[in-house]
């Protein structure tokens, strides 16, 4: 760690950095700030309009798409003004992101601070953050042809790769702390790599429910509308009756609301089968944790349901979504090298 300890605090920095752009993320999602800014413009587009005529050139530019024409049409500046103010934000700290990946890991690469398996790490996670960059411009265009939205699909695509690096960078991070290798339960360490693989389809999931706005329908719990465990608009939205699981509504809250059971019980059920083993204190702190966190995002996500997604609860369950990836990330860690 002593001596691989600022390119720890790199690492984690940008684990840190992640954190805040998907806040923002979500905050610009459930705001529908989004789609106010339509243009791109990797060094110019980091200064906002600095006044009024700039502002008025961005707003009649905002009104050539389709959710002004269709959606925010009552708008005027000052309300255009609020819901730039997030997108510009969001994209101001991804640019952030770059410069505090990049020119750090040139300075550590020509110190000779990074040793070769450091290195193609830290080159994947360069490439990981470029595409999530070009996945958050790929998004935001698909908003501005017809459907005054973005792309569910693409949505997830640009939230999940966030997850994604997020937790690379942990790992990799994680593998600088603790160099030593350590003999390895199998088992184990399989059953919390199938947990990390139901944690991500559900994290894929949520975000479909972001993306088509399926939180503020069946806002009810244990069941769903008029006291069904499936309600009939679950199958009928979407044909062939399949297509309703990703991109119906109800079939994607459905989903969603469901699978929550799953990744809870099989958290429990990994917790479960440690206590059978021996482990070390760094591996019953990150079940521990995993195992507190997970039972907060549910209930969480039930809050956010039954509210109907109040813009503090839905900030909350997507932190909560993060940290269960994180506590996830570190106990495969522990359990796995």
């Amino acid at each position: 760690m002593k001596k691989n300890k600022y390119v720890v605090y790199w690492l984690l920095t940008g684990c840190f950095l992640i954190f805040v752009m998907v806040l923002v993320g979500g905050i610009t999602r459930l705001t529908h700030s989004g789609l106010s800014i339509s243009d791109y413009k990797l060094i110019h587009g980091t200064i906002p309009p600095m006044n009024e005529q700039e502002w008025q050139e961005a707003f009649d530019l905002y009104k050539q798409y389709p959710e002004y024409q269709k959606l925010n049409y009552h708008f005027g500046i000052e309300e255009f003004k609020d819901i730039y103010f997030w997108e510009w934000l969001h994209r101001v700290i991804g640019r952030f992101i770059g410069v505090v990946f990049i020119l750090p890991f040139l300075y550590f690469l020509f110190t000779k601070k990074l040793d070769r398996p450091t290195i193609k790490k830290c080159l994947i996670l360069l490439f990981m953050g470029g595409f999530q960059g070009f996945l958050g411009w790929y998004m935001v265009k698909s908003g501005l042809v017809d459907r005054p939205d973005v792309s569910h699909y693409r949505l997830a695509a640009h939230l999940t790769t966030a997850f994604l690096t997020f937790a690379y960078s942990l790992w990799v991070a994680l593998d600088l702390i603790y160099p030593k290798r350590k003999e390895i339960n199998i088992k184990i360490r399989n059953l919390i790599r199938v947990g990390l693989v139901l944690l991500l389809i559900q994290i894929i999931w949520g975000a479909f429910v972001a993306g088509l706005d399926a939180g503020f329908i069946h806002n009810h719990w244990p069941l769903m509308n008029e006291g069904k465990l499936m309600h009939e608009t679950v199958y009928i939205e979407q044909q062939p009756v399949i297509k309703n699981f990703y991109e119906g509504k109800s079939g994607v809250q459905f989903v969603h609301r469901y699978l929550a059971y799953v990744v809870v019980g099989f958290i429990a059920l990994i917790w479960y089968r440690t206590r059978k083993i021996q482990t070390t204190p760094l591996q019953e702190k990150g079940l521990k944790t995993l195992l507190v966190l997970v039972f907060v995002q549910f209930v969480l996500g039930v809050l956010t349901l039954i509210y109907a997604v109040p813009l503090w609860l839905g900030i909350a369950h997507q932190i909560g979504a993060f940290f269960l990836l994180a506590a996830m990330t570190f106990t495969l860690h522990r359990f796995a090298k």
